[in-house]
């Protein structure tokens, strides 16, 4: 047999081992993809901030959800928090989000950051946020209306924090555009800001303890300290309602020297109107099945309950989490 026959049959050889390997190839990729939910059974969470607690609870809930629910996987996503989580339900980008209720409440009126009523549905009251100002101690912030002249981080644009931060100025007789130096920052970018000197306080509505926080206090120590809130909540309240409460942020939350009033705002879960009512039962009953389990990923979790879940008023619950509620 001479070289050039034996050449073409090694390269024959070759060629039929290599379109068996080909097809078996085919065979694994299909083994693989079997039983992966469907394009149309992924789901996205729309949360928050990396270092806020939507983030991690959403991350959480995220795993619970393809732990718990048949055919679905679920993906946590950064955000700029619940302005731009509401417009991304809205427009669907997102399945789920997390929102504060006072701009769910916004958002059903079609009034402040919305131009008409958004078609959005509770799914559940989850835990409270609690505003959260913090100053460094040299900049002399003792109540909000110190806050005039100041570096102020009001929050991600579009964010739950962003509303609440420029009527907490207001409600301290203070202009948000005039009277201080704001700057429209995510909380890691805020803390960072604190931490350089770049800024003279930040705002902050999030999770009792929010990571973040507990870092900038953690670093800064006696250099830091919370702003009391108890003098304008009179304000906001008779301004923009209820959904203001008076809350405390306790002095073992951050190893603080003593505890600080704050103001509560509840959170809700939020998906749009027209999600499938089964799926949207679903989900609010996992809420309560996985609860252990969300517990362990952030505290917060813990005051999730039977009870107050389904008070997400003005918001109207979805018929899927109405039928779960009975």
């Amino acid at each position: 047999m001479t070289v050039k026959r034996v050449a073409v049959l090694l390269a024959a050889g070759a060629l039929f081992l290599g379109g068996c390997g080909g097809d078996r190839s085919a065979e694994q990729a299909a083994d693989q993809t079997a039983g992966q939910p469907a394009a149309g059974k992924r789901l996205s969470i729309a949360t928050g901030n990396t270092t806020g607690v939507y983030y991690v609870l959403g991350g959480g809930l995220a795993d619970q959800i393809g732990k718990g629910i048949p055919g679905y996987q679920a993906t946590a996503e950064a955000t700029g928090a619940s302005v731009e989580n509401i417009q991304r339900v809205v427009r669907g980008d997102s399945d789920i989000a997390f929102t504060l209720a006072d701009s769910a409440a916004d958002a059903v009126a079609g009034k402040d950051s919305f131009t008409a009523p958004q078609p959005i549905r509770a799914i559940a009251r989850l835990y409270d946020n609690y505003t959260q100002v913090a100053a460094t101690t040299e900049s002399g912030v003792k109540s909000v209306a110190d806050l005039k002249g100041k570096r102020v981080s009001t929050g991600s644009p579009n964010s739950g924090t962003e509303v609440i931060a420029l009527r907490l100025l207001r409600a301290a007789g203070l202009d948000p555009d005039k009277d201080v130096t704001r700057q429209s920052l995510g909380l890691p970018e805020s803390v960072q800001g604190i931490k350089d000197g770049t800024l003279d306080a930040l705002v902050w509505s999030g999770g009792l303890p929010t990571p973040g926080i507990t870092d900038l206090m953690t670093s800064l120590g006696d250099k830091a300290a919370f702003v009391p809130l108890d003098g304008v909540l009179p304000a906001m309240q008779s301004e923009h309602g209820p959904v203001y409460a008076a809350g405390t942020i306790a002095k073992d939350v951050y190893k603080t020297p003593a505890d600080v009033s704050t103001i509560a705002v509840p959170n809700l879960l939020v998906v749009n109107e027209k999600m499938d009512p089964a799926l949207a039962e679903s989900l609010t009953k996992l809420l309560f099945d996985r609860k252990a389990d969300l517990e362990k990923v952030h505290p917060s979790a813990k005051e999730i309950t039977r009870e107050n879940a389904p008070k997400t008023e003005p918001v109207p619950l979805h018929d899927g989490a109405k039928k779960y509620y009975g």
